[in-house]
């Protein structure tokens, strides 16, 4: 369970940062301030819950400890929750406050900055606050309690910026005049800065004050200071890229507007979520496995009490790895075990799990399937002995009765076993049935089978309108037999392959 602080900049999607945008795509519930453009919001996902928790001065707030609350519940109950901020969410954001609540519940944090509009604001504006010769020093100040701030110290700096100050302007006039600032002092108010209905004004100490009726410019960042009166003319970012920022990102992305059904095994699921929702789409997940420990762990205690009689490893899945390797490290040992024992993985994935235990493959084969370890194995199998942990039940023989045929004596050996789930979800089942959901992956044999027996005789039905995807050629073959046909299939048989099958057909 993770809360994401994400700066919203200066609210509008031209000034938003890559991260940031990417973790909205994802966000299950978003917590989000007064001054954030609705465009933002949009960014998140449909089924998104979307909760206003603002503060504007003169408006009635959300009570900071309310905000903790519900960051908390909020928190131990979805698994990604966005905090969206305005501007900085370190600067002057209670950002510590929300801090303490999250990790003090035990939750994890995660802070992607923002462009903060103390920065940001008078750079739109044509003003360089630290100009060579003008300032040499910037302090960024708050304008909700003035009376609190040191004056004498204050007044020596030669720029300063005010947050949240158009209130407490004219005390703060007066306070700088007293303590020895010029009232030809330069002045800028920057409203809006940023967004469509920017406005800028420019002027003194003494010509703001002498403006009895000078109009709410809230929210706004003020600048005091010479530099305030050093402008550079600059054009505005809509004459530039007039179509950019109109255009939502979310609707750019390859996959918006559809709905996906994944039907991996529950714990293996996120990250290919992750990968969709960043391409636009919405995901929907409908375990059809569950990955659990074999029915016995004695033929694979045996085999690892013997490791030195084999001539080979084969590991043809991530589960195969992890299962082999946990079961290794439960009796105490560890990979210095697998000396001399030459390994070979069918897979991309199944390298990399291979690759965090510190080990680096013998070989794998060019094609991320077992047929391909068969055709493509570096030296005669004749009089080899191989040791084949995998699925307890339900695995292809395809690689076991071809070497054995050569002259090879293969050990299978159950690491681990997938079953399907007792129980579908109902609102899945129910997007399903409501003709809501676009497409649906499958990544293996067992996924289509599952799925068949979750949903029942209407499996076939329920996805006439649906597009189906494979992940490779052997699933493909359970998908017709089942559902009567495929509709893509990847090239490469991982899911990053299944992403891009899915996008040739959007």
């Amino acid at each position: 369970m993770t809360i994401y602080f994400v700066g919203a900049g200066l609210g509008s999607l031209g000034y938003l940062t890559l991260a940031a945008w990417v973790c909205l795509q994802q966000a299950q519930v978003v917590l989000y301030d007064a001054l954030v453009s609705p465009d933002l919001l949009d960014l998140t996902p449909p089924d998104c819950l979307r909760v206003a928790v603002g503060k504007r001065a003169g408006a009635e707030a959300v009570p900071q400890a309310e905000i903790n609350r519900l960051l908390v519940d909020y928190g131990q109950q979805y698994e990604r929750v966005v905090r969206l901020k305005s501007g900085d969410a370190g600067l002057f954001g209670r950002l510590h406050q929300e801090l303490d609540a999250v990790l003090g519940a035990g939750l994890e944090a995660v802070v992607i900055p923002g462009l903060s509009s103390a920065l940001a604001a008078p750079l739109l504006a044509g003003l360089c606050l630290t100009a060579k010769d003008v300032s040499q020093s910037v302090a960024i100040l708050s304008g909700h309690a003035p009376e609190t701030l040191p004056w004498a110290a204050i007044a020596q700096m030669e720029t300063l910026i005010f947050l949240m100050a158009t209130r407490s302007l004219r005390y703060i006039a007066e306070q700088l005049l007293r303590q020895g600032r010029s009232p030809a002092e330069g002045l800028a108010i920057l409203h809006w800065a940023g967004q469509p209905q920017q406005q800028f004004w420019f002027g003194t100490l003494e010509s703001y004050l002498k403006t009895p009726d000078f109009p709410d410019m809230a929210p706004a960042v003020v600048v005091i200071g010479a530099i305030a009166q050093k402008r550079y003319p600059l054009a505005s970012l809509d004459l530039v890229f007039p179509e950019f920022l109109k255009i939502s990102p979310s609707v750019m992305s390859p996959l918006h507007g559809k709905t996906i059904l994944v039907t991996r095994a529950a714990a293996q699921a996120s990250d290919f979520t992750q990968q969709l929702t960043a391409a636009g789409a919405t995901v929907l997940e409908m375990p059809t496995l569950e990955i659990v420990p074999p029915s016995s762990w004695q033929p694979l205690d045996q085999a690892l009490a013997q490791l030195n009689t084999f001539d080979w490893l084969i590991l043809t899945s991530h589960n195969a790895v992890s299962f082999f390797m946990e079961r290794l490290q439960h009796h105490g040992k560890d990979s210095r075990t697998l000396a001399g024992l030459k390994i070979a993985v069918v897979g991309e994935k199944t390298a990399q799990t291979l690759s965090s235990y510190g080990l680096v493959a013998d070989f794998t084969p060019s094609e991320f399937v077992a047929d391909a370890l068969v055709a493509e194995f570096p030296e005669p199998v004749a009089g080899l002995r191989f040791l084949f942990p995998r699925v307890e039940k339900g695995g292809r023989p395809v690689l076991v009765e071809t070497f054995t045929a050569a002259g090879a004596e293969v050990v299978e050996v159950p690491a681990y076993d997938s079953r399907c789930p007792q129980t579908v979800d109902a609102q899945v089942l129910g997007a399903l049935q409501g003709g809501q959901v676009d497409m649906v992956t499958f990544t293996s044999s067992k996924t289509v089978k599952h799925f068949c027996q979750l949903v029942g005789a209407q499996a076939a039905e329920l996805l006439q309108t649906v597009q189906i995807a494979s992940i490779g050629p052997q699933t493909s073959q359970t998908c017709r037999e089942l559902l009567g046909r495929v509709d893509t299939e990847a090239t490469e048989h991982t899911l990053e392959g299944l992403l891009q099958a899915l996008l040739r057909i959007t």
